[in-house]
């Protein structure tokens, strides 16, 4: 028997707050596939719709679904059919769902489709039980028909990360590719990540393993040193070279 979609409770997020928008260069750009204002304009959306699902380190050549690129071209299917198709891919399934938990897997795909991030543990434990008992497609059809999808976004907008920068704070949320990146934690570890942090607060001295002096040592040199630089030159070696004829005992081809 398959479980119902847990309840859990919404926690107030900027998306969640009602506010007069102002427009400028802070706000993002809304990709509507109803509105094309020039001749590429569907290039624009494709684009957006890309870099929204895959994410900035995944805009590779070999993810493009041509298939789809062309039935949204045509106008038999919707921008919320080719993020759904794209949110399905192998590609994206490759990248996405077989390298991470259910529940980072859950986190990256409410980023992505509806814009926010999720509200708690509980809501990722929620949909991480969608995944199990209806699959990876039964849990992004989930996503994209819900109501929040559907009011803010509708069948023609790109989805985009919403209200990201607001007017009365001086730096605006962190964008979700640097909330989320391409490798979690037990990754990062198995790749030997974090690396080494200095500890700067304390200064440390290298004490030598013996109390002798390894071979190639400089201290080893330094009595050599210290008499080398006490030798006063004589004045004799100056003396035998000055009668020279340089001219006549260089060699040359009679």
């Amino acid at each position: 028997m398959a479980l119902p979609l847990l309840n859990y409770t919404p926690v107030t997020q900027n998306v969640r707050v009602a506010g007069f928008e102002v427009g400028g260069d802070d706000q993002p750009v809304i990709f509507d596939a109803e509105n094309l204002l020039s001749g590429t304009g569907m290039d624009e959306v494709i684009w957006a719709a890309y870099r929204q699902v895959f994410s900035e380190h995944q805009m590779l050549k070999c993810n493009r679904q041509t298939v789809l690129e062309s039935q949204l071209r045509d106008g038999r299917i919707t921008v919320r059919e080719f993020i759904r198709g794209l949110a399905v891919s192998d590609p994206f399934l490759r990248r996405n769902f077989a390298t991470n938990s259910n529940y980072r897997f859950v986190d990256m795909c409410v980023q992505r489709i509806l814009g926010r991030d999720t509200y708690s543990q509980q809501e990722s434990i929620a949909w991480s039980i969608v995944i199990v008992n209806e699959g990876v497609a039964g849990f992004i059809d989930k996503l994209l028909d819900s109501d929040e999808y559907l009011e803010n976004f509708g069948d023609n907008i790109v989805p985009f990360q919403r209200r990201r920068n607001l007017a009365q704070r001086e730096l605006g949320e962190t964008p979700f590719n640097l909330k989320t990146p391409r490798y979690d934690g037990y990754h990062r570890a198995q790749l030997g990540f974090p690396q080494i942090i200095w500890d700067t607060t304390r200064m440390r001295r290298i004490k030598p393993q013996t109390g002798t002096a390894m071979k190639g040592c400089p201290e080893s040199f330094l009595d050599m040193a210290r008499s080398l630089s006490s030798a006063k030159p004589s004045g004799s070696g100056s003396s035998a070279v000055a009668g020279l004829d340089y001219l006549n005992l260089v060699p040359y081809r009679k």
